[in-house]
């Protein structure tokens, strides 16, 4: 198998075909997807062209309730603390 770097167009359009096909069976996948993108991006100019979209699947994340492992695991030591 061969891999290839992609460009910053191919991830610009990776991020936005993510953003547009993402359902509440999938965000948390896509979002992680899409931050691994935005991470490989170069500049600050890069990642402003995508900034919409990320913030977009994150609030698609927010609106569908639905959490990730960090805040879950964040969520459960707080409640743990609370029995105590």
């Amino acid at each position: 198998m061969k891999l290839t770097m992609l460009s910053t167009e191919e991830k610009v359009a990776e991020i936005k075909r993510l953003y547009y096909k993402t359902t509440k069976a999938t965000i948390q996948e896509d979002l992680a997807k899409a931050l691994d993108l935005l991470k490989s991006m170069n500049s600050e100019e890069e990642r402003e062209r995508v900034a919409v979209y990320m913030d977009g699947m994150s609030q698609m994340r927010s609106d569908w309730g639905i959490r990730s492992e960090k805040e879950e695991g964040r969520r459960k030591k707080e409640k743990h603390r609370k029995r105590k």
